[in-house]
């Protein structure tokens, strides 16, 4: 089987790493695209993934629209050449495109309520939309749930081992409480209207009262808080997160990662509370949404009064007991296609088996 992975975000790489690598170990021959967004080229580099360079990644709403058709018309010609069986993707808008002009099979991987605009262009060429039990969408007929976050596609204790070097790298001691702050850029297609952390200084002010802050931030940072970035190899964030005794900030996906594994997070950003995920997260308490800073140190102060660290990882171990391994799940998915679809939509808990 050829199989034809798009990745259009460094997000997307850690999604199908694992799915990739069990893939060929199967037999199959897979050729993942790559968009030149931040880090994804040299994700890819670093966990030694051959990729085609596709394209770049279009910052305003203008740019995306007009790139579409450019696009299609690019992975076309790539793929007409390929011939790819089934095309494999996280809410991918030419993937589906080009996979329904070659009257291929294209599965895309979805769990962004508020990406309506974005699910509305592709889910009528996909053949099976992947989403998340809690997704608060009913997606239709294509729509394939399963007991899982997208995040355990590489966080599953299956797959990620944390690395403690990653605190020596940083001079930080395994009993020093520290915390993540993150900041993106509000470039995302879903992302334009909404907003954040409305005075990065003075948040920053009030959780060091905490512990060390170290700042992740996808935009540019004003003299004083850019001493604060942390510089680390971009696949050594995880085991960051592991550490870590908090998580604060815009970023809804490292929001969820560091939840998933251990570290209670607080999500500042309007569009969480229209998050099915976000909500599940909170279900076993690793994970908070407020639409701006107001209340958010309380919420921090609750947490800092225990162990964080030791409350976070006891309430992982019954999240992770709960969720199936989604990476064995897709990959069955996938090989078995179509049968694996007519299963699924039969028997639903068919996917208990990969618990």
């Amino acid at each position: 089987m050829k199989l034809m992975v798009n990745m259009a975000h460094p997000a997307h790489v850690h999604y199908f790493k694992n799915f990739v690598r069990e893939m060929q170990d199967r037999g199959h021959e897979v050729q993942i695209l790559a968009f030149d967004k931040e880090v994804t080229f040299k994700l890819l580099d670093n966990y030694e993934l051959d990729y085609i360079k596709f394209g770049r990644h279009n910052k305003t709403l203008i740019k995306k629209i007009i790139g579409i058709p450019i696009s299609d018309m690019k992975l076309y010609q790539i793929a007409k050449k390929l011939d790819p069986d089934i095309f494999v993707g996280f809410g991918s808008i030419y993937a589906s495109h080009v996979s329904f002009l070659l009257r291929k099979t294209c599965i895309n991987l979805e769990d962004t309520e508020p990406s309506m605009e974005q699910i509305g262009l592709y889910q009528p060429f996909a053949n099976a939309i992947f989403t998340p039990t809690c997704f608060r969408r009913n997606l239709g007929r294509k729509q394939i749930r399963y007991n899982g976050y997208t995040e355990l596609t590489h966080l599953h204790p299956k797959y990620f081992k944390p690395d403690p070097a990653v605190l020596d790298d940083l001079d930080l001691s395994r009993d020093e409480p520290f915390i993540i702050l993150r900041f993106v850029s509000w470039t995302a297609s879903h992302d334009f209207g909404q907003s954040g952390v409305k005075n990065n200084k003075d948040l920053t002010k009030e959780l060091e009262k905490y512990g060390r802050v170290l700042i992740s931030s996808e935009r540019p940072l004003p003299r004083d808080l850019e001493e604060k970035r942390v510089k680390i190899a971009p696949e050594q964030l995880h085991n960051l997160l592991y550490y870590a005794a908090l998580y604060v900030g815009e970023g809804g996906t490292t929001a969820s990662e560091a939840a998933i594994l251990g570290t209670h997070s607080i999500h500042i950003s309007t569009l969480a509370k229209h998050c099915g995920v976000f909500e599940d997260l909170n279900r076993y308490g690793l994970m908070w949404t407020y639409d701006n800073e107001q209340g958010v140190m309380e919420k921090v102060s609750e947490i800092m009064e225990d162990d964080p660290r030791r409350e976070g990882k006891r309430k992982r171990e019954r999240l992770v007991g709960d969720k199936i391994d989604v990476t064995a799940f897709l990959s069955w998915f996938v090989e078995n296609y179509p049968e694996s679809f007519a299963i699924m939509k039969e028997n639903p808990r068919y996917q208990d088996v990969f618990t």
